[in-house]
């Protein structure tokens, strides 16, 4: 499935957002988290929600919670960090202020997902069902620890499930809810699952972080 909060959750590669909101609705989308200053100059380390985090340019100039415009002059990969650089910014003592400021970009300047791509924005909130219609929970977050999508369900019982078209073989964003299989392991009361359901990946599955 698509990586889903701008982060996309897909098939395909991209450099969809993924960032974790809530509401749907909301017009703009949390791109990156600026964290502690590297170096003297004004450059900051990023926390980045996109799949493709040294792309990040081509969404200037972004948003703050606060009204402000924050335009990134540089982005690249220093070890395992993301370290930017930001317009106006020149030295330590500059960046330091800007420490865990969201940069946002409308949602309208994200491309739209694929069919059967979805944004974690959008999957994150919604109901998450058996196909009896047990309600098992919400979807509060969606990862991927290197091996697929997860969604990760809070409810009467906390659950991690994998984002597949096996697993989850609907996703209903207008309807608020998503369809879960019960595969084995994946419920304590024994709920048996369909013989044809599994686990593998969707077909073109993909959406590269």
């Amino acid at each position: 499935m698509p990586k889903a909060d701008t982060p996309k959750v897909e098939r395909p590669d991209g450099d969809r957002p993924k960032a974790d909101r809530s509401d749907a609705d909301r017009p703009d989308i949390v791109m990156a988290t600026i964290g502690a200053p590297h170096g003297v100059r004004g450059a900051v380390k990023l926390t980045v929600f996109s799949e493709d985090p040294l792309s990040l340019r081509r969404y200037n100039p972004f948003q703050t919670a606060d009204g402000r415009a924050v335009k990134l002059t540089s982005v690249k990969a220093i070890g395992k960090a993301i370290v930017a650089t930001i317009e106006g910014i020149d030295d330590r003592n500059a960046a330091e202020p800007l420490r865990g400021t969201e940069l946002f970009v409308p949602r309208t300047r994200l491309p739209r997902p694929d069919e059967d791509e979805f944004y974690h924005v959008d999957l994150i909130g919604l109901e998450a069902r058996l196909q009896d219609g047990t309600v098992l929970g919400t979807i509060r977050g969606v990862f991927d620890f290197g091996a697929g999508d997860l969604l990760d369900i809070v409810g009467g019982k906390p659950l991690i499930v994998p984002f597949t078209r096996e697993v989850v073989p609907e996703v209903d964003i207008a309807g608020g809810f998503v369809t879960v299989v019960a595969i084995p392991g994946l419920l304590d009361d024994g709920t048996e699952p369909p013989e044809d359901a599994g686990v593998g990946d969707r077909e073109g599955e993909g959406e590269g972080d």
